[in-house]
C-alpha cells in the first residue's frame, strides 16, 4: 500500500512557490531553526517521527544527462517530508491544532495556500499536492514512535535490574522482578498492525 509501512505513514507534499518569493521562506526557516520555540507545539505530538521543509529553486532540479531536455520552470517548490503514526486525517488535524500559525507562516507564500483553518480547504490543499510514496522502509513497522521509546525504557530498566539483583537470592530476585514488572506496566504492549479507522482513511493510503 502506498505511503504506509506497518504503523508508519510517509507524507510527501510538493507545493509551488513564486521563485522570487522563495527567499522569504528560506529566511523563515532560518529563524525557526534559531528559535525552536516557533515550533514548540510539535513537541507535544508524539505520533510524529520527524518533519522537514526544503526549498528547491526552479533551477536546482537535477539534470542527469545532456540528452535530458532542459526544463524551464515558472516556480520554485517547497517540499514537505514527514513520517508519523496514525491516520492521514489525524496527523493533518493534529498538525493544524498544534502549530496553526507556524503552518501559515511556512506555507503563506505558496501558490493557492488556503490557510490551515478551516480544516476542509487545508485538507484539500494537502491532498492535491501530496506525492504518493511507492517505496517506503521502516526498521520497526509494527512499532509506533511511543513503542520505541517504551522499549528503550524497558531495556534500560532491565540492565539496571540485572546489575542490582542479578546475583540476588531467588526469593529476593522474584520479589524485585515482580516490582519491576509493575513499574513497567505502562511500557509493556503488543505490537500489531494499526486497525483501519474507516474505509475513507484506508483509501487515502493507496
Amino acid at each position: 500500500m502506498s505511503n504506509i509501512a506497518g504503523k508508519a505513514y510517509a507524507m510527501n507534499v510538493v507545493t509551488p512557490i513564486r521563485w522570487y518569493m522563495a527567499w522569504i521562506n528560506k529566511v523563515i526557516f532560518w529563524v525557526a531553526q534559531k528559535r525552536p520555540s516557533t515550533l514548540k507545539g510539535l513537541i507535544t505530538l508524539s505520533l510524529i517521527h520527524y518533519a522537514r521543509w526544503v526549498i528547491i529553486g526552479r533551477n536546482q532540479f537535477p539534470h542527469l544527462s545532456p540528452q535530458q531536455p532542459k526544463e524551464k520552470l515558472n516556480y520554485s517548490y517547497m517540499l514537505f517530508f514527514s513520517n508519523f503514526n496514525g491516520s492521514w486525517a489525524q496527523y493533518v488535524d493534529s498538525f493544524t491544532f498544534a502549530i496553526p500559525a507556524g503552518l501559515d507562516l511556512f506555507w503563506k507564500w505558496n501558490i493557492r495556500y488556503p490557510k490551515s483553518v478551516p480544516l476542509t480547504p487545508f485538507h484539500s490543499y494537502i491532498q492535491f499536492n501530496q506525492i504518493q510514496t511507492d517505496h517506503y522502509y521502516t526498521a520497526y513497522p509494527l512499532a509506533t514512535a511511543n513503542d520505541i521509546k517504551a522499549a528503550k525504557r524497558i531495556k534500560d530498566a532491565l540492565i539496571g535490574f540485572d546489575t542490582q539483583f542479578g546475583e540476588a537470592p531467588a526469593d529476593q530476585f522474584l520479589k524485585q522482578y515482580n516490582a519491576l514488572l509493575r513499574s513497567l506496566q505502562h511500557d509493556l504492549g503488543d505490537m500489531q498492525m494499526t486497525p483501519i479507522i474507516s474505509l475513507a482513511e484506508q483509501a487515502k493510503g493507496h
